[in-house]
């Protein structure tokens, strides 16, 4: 086993309370109701890749179908999920977003990319945007792994 460098250390303390706090205040900037971070996380993935059965929505979301089921009925009740027949394996259903699933979470998204484009324009100047660029080009490469 190698050692790993005190500035792997120091990244990985400092990015999990900067995305803490940056997650904390996306949930200040929107009103999700009483959705919980599980919901809009499984509503994200559905509006960004489109329907999914429950099971595959619970592997990508790293829970157990038990769990999925519970967070999958949470929404149910916004009345933000419609299911369909499996084309391919009656035995299934594909949960996709309603009309009112896609409006809530385009809104969601919207009011917070307009918050934080508003911050970045306000509190960084050019340079330091392009740098903040770079960086996600490289913790897009660490979500990969």
């Amino acid at each position: 086993m190698h050692e790993i460098p005190a500035s792997a250390i120091q990244a990985a303390g400092e990015l999990r309370a900067v995305f803490s706090r940056l997650r904390r205040r996306f949930r200040e900037v929107t009103d999700v109701g009483d959705l919980t971070p599980s919901q809009t996380s499984v509503l994200s993935r559905l509006s960004r890749f489109g329907p999914a059965s429950a099971s595959e929505l619970a592997a990508a979301e790293r829970v157990r179908p038990q769990s999925m089921a519970a967070t999958l009925a949470g929404i149910d009740q916004h009345g933000y999920l419609q299911r369909t027949p499996d084309p391919h394996d009656g035995r299934r259903q594909l949960i996709s977003l309603t009309d009112s699933g896609v409006e809530f979470v385009e809104g969601t998204r919207r009011e917070r990319e307009e918050w934080l484009a508003n911050a970045l324009a306000a509190e960084f100047t050019e340079e330091q945007r392009q740098t903040i660029l770079s960086a996600l080009a490289l913790l897009d490469k660490l979500a990969e792994r």
